[in-house]
């Protein structure tokens, strides 16, 4: 028998690789970007845009465009001053080619070419070169900014796959453009799993970035199909906070807002109440959103609930003895924006995406509690409208936080017992058990045989659940559908949930594929979004795609999701005896179909719910579920057309 050789113990230099220039980029993208899918592909063109805002945000740009190409390529256009293209001394290359070729180089960092910068980690448009199989920039430069022997000519080099094809070039520019930096890259597309670009994702981008910058033009148009936005608002914030309520009846007109410079950091706020029951806030530093909040958020809850029980009880609406009103009570139908503009941001947490700088706190605080103040004492008609409905949802809150009592004591981690009609897994570790959440008793059965019980936990629930948009957390709390649901995950909901509680780390709705199922599911994500978005942010809530059709020739079977899958299969296997059977539900499933098709992980297909853009999610769910069905009707008239089939 031969003994096997034991491995080499010697660690020596030679052990070592070192990855020359952006070579660390193009084999571990995932460190940089995120992901290669469809978001990874799109921060390239964010990566540059960013850079443009930097511009925008120093006050050197009023004009941002973005092209996508029919050829498969992208291009950033800016006008502002320039990338230098001059020689920098620690490189001995061009500004320009050192910052389309270093990592972490760039204008951002000790304050010498920008006070405020949108960038988290300085990679930018380095990055991007490296990830594209080709790339060219062309800069004209400023005079004012970078020499009077700069004007009049335009420099130009081109990359493939992050080094340099050429120097960089001047030559003379036969265009009226004055100055700006123009950025055009073609994605590796065996880097990524898709260089399809997406003309919607990239218009919600721009259009925040809209919003964040004030006063500066974004264009985004599609050469493949002629598509094209414009984005522009004077009012910046202000102007978001009112598209977000537009559909909403607004408890005062007109927005609350200040923009101040204290002590070198640019405070700006706006906020609106509206007459729904949903907190809606959103919080950015440099026009990067910190959806985990941070100092910026914590000075503004302070001030807002400070000042509101200041004015309740000087305008005598709150008496000597009632109770303060809390931060829960007082952000009830609030739409905020906080963003904030610093020259050195310290973000916290694995994604960056919290703000810890201490300082904001307390200027944010001041801000808010002065000119809110202000606000109310001009107009007291708004501000008893703002308290009544404080008051309203106080109420309201007591009878919820009974509500909630009841569900905790009944929840698993309250009395250590389950909710009777989950069928719960054997598996204790969050990470590898998921639950099903199916309508009706029938699919439920069938969920149930079918299912890998060591990891796989089932929640039948029966008939539609509440509209939660349309109803206040009491009432919602006392729905027995949506406590099983909040019992069975044990993370609790809104300012109580803690997601290390969560039970599993896949949450799947599993509903019919029909009109009703479709109903049931849009339910369930209202619920999840109102109530706990974190499940969606931490990329836990997923959609099940049950099959619409099975096919059987003979011992060959086959399942089709969707009618046109269907009919190119019919399309190219004309062969006779086909067996066709169109499934109406879950339930008309038996339990090794529903596992085959549906739940095992081999074969099944999973949609993870995500949010793209929180300000169209939070229009669209109160458009479609809210109670103005004047909403729906337009929606269904805007939308009917890209309905191919239906079954009613």
């Amino acid at each position: 028998m031969t003994t096997p050789a034991a491995p080499s113990s010697s660690y020596t230099a030679e052990n070592i690789q070192v990855l020359e220039g952006l070579e660390a980029v193009r084999r571990r993208p995932g460190m940089y970007i995120g992901t290669t899918d469809k978001s990874g592909l799109h921060h390239l063109i964010k990566e540059l845009v960013d850079n443009a805002v930097d511009e925008a945000m120093a006050g050197y740009c009023d004009r941002v465009e973005v092209l996508i190409h029919a050829n498969g390529w992208c291009t950033v256009i800016d006008n502002g001053r320039g990338i230098p293209v001059d020689v920098q001394k620690q490189t001995g290359k061009t500004a320009v080619e050192t910052v389309l070729t270093v990592l972490h180089a760039g204008g951002k960092f000790g304050g010498g070419g920008y006070k405020v910068s949108g960038g988290l980690h300085g990679v930018g448009a380095s990055v991007v070169n490296a990830l594209s199989e080709e790339m060219w920039v062309e800069v004209v430069p400023d005079p004012a900014a970078q020499g009077a022997d700069k004007a009049g000519k335009v420099y130009r080099q081109d990359y493939a796959k992050g080094a340099p094809q050429n120097e960089l070039t001047p030559t003379r520019l036969t265009t009226e453009r004055k100055s700006g930096t123009t950025v055009s890259f073609k994605p590796d597309s065996t880097i990524f799993e898709s260089v399809d670009f997406d003309f919607k994702l990239e218009a919600e981008r721009l259009r925040l970035y809209a919003f964040l910058t004030k006063k500066v033009w974004f264009r985004l148009y599609d050469e493949r199909d002629g598509h094209e936005v414009n984005y522009y608002f004077e009012g910046g914030i202000k102007s978001f906070v009112r598209h977000v309520n537009r559909e909403r009846e607004a408890i005062n007109f007109e927005p609350i807002y200040a923009d101040r410079d204290v002590d070198g950091n640019v405070i700006e706020f706006a906020i609106q109440y509206n007459d729904g029951y949903n907190e809606t806030v959103y919080t950015f530093a440099n026009s990067i959103n910190t959806i985990d909040g941070g100092s910026h958020m914590t000075g503004f809850r302070q001030a807002l609930t400070r000042v509101l029980n200041d004015y309740a009880r000087k305008a005598k609406i709150l008496k000597d003895n009632d109770p303060n009103l809390t931060g829960d009570d007082v952000r009830e139908g609030l739409v905020a924006v906080i963003s904030v503009k610093l020259p050195e941001p310290q973000f916290e947490g694995q994604t960056k995406t919290r703000l810890g700088n201490p300082e904001v706190t307390g200027q944010v605080q001041t801000v808010v509690a002065e000119t809110l103040a202000q606000y109310l004492e001009e107009n007291p008609n708004d501000g008893r409208r703002i308290i009544e409905k404080c008051l309203v949802a106080s109420r309201a809150r007591e009878a919820a936080r009974k509500a909630r009592d009841l569900v905790q004591r009944k929840s698993a981690l309250e009395s250590g017992t389950l909710p009777g009609k989950l069928a719960d897994c054997s598996s204790r570790d969050p990470e590898e058990s998921e639950i099903f959440i199916v309508e009706g008793d029938s699919a439920g059965g069938s969920a149930k045989q079918g299912r890998d019980r060591k990891y796989q936990a089932i929640l039948p629930l029966f008939g539609k659940i509440l509209n939660v948009e349309k109803a206040r957390p009491d009432k919602m709390l006392g729905h027995e559908a949506i406590r099983l649901v909040i019992s069975a995950l044990g993370t609790g909901i809104r300012e109580t949930f803690d997601v290390a509680r969560l039970r599993y780390h896949k949450v799947v709705i599993m509903t019919d594929a029909d009109v009703d199922g479709a109903h049931i599911r849009t339910l369930l994500l209202t619920f999840f979004f109102r109530n706990m978005p974190e499940l969606i942010d931490g990329g836990y809530l997923y959609i099940a795609q049950p099959p619409l059709y099975r096919i059987q020739q003979g011992k060959d079977i086959r399942y089709f999701y969707n009618d046109a899958a269907l009919d190119d299969y019919k399309k190219t296997n004309r062969r006779a005896n086909l067996n066709v059977q169109r499934f109406k539900g879950l339930g008309e499933m038996n339990a090794e179909q529903l596992w085959e098709t549906t739940m095992k992980p081999d074969n099944r297909v999973l949609l993870q719910v995500a949010v793209h853009d929180a300000a169209e999610s939070d229009k669209l769910f109160y458009e479609l579920m809210g109670d103005e069905v004047s909403h729906r009707r337009r929606f269904i008239q805007q939308n009917a057309a890209n309905v191919k089939n239906l079954d009613i």
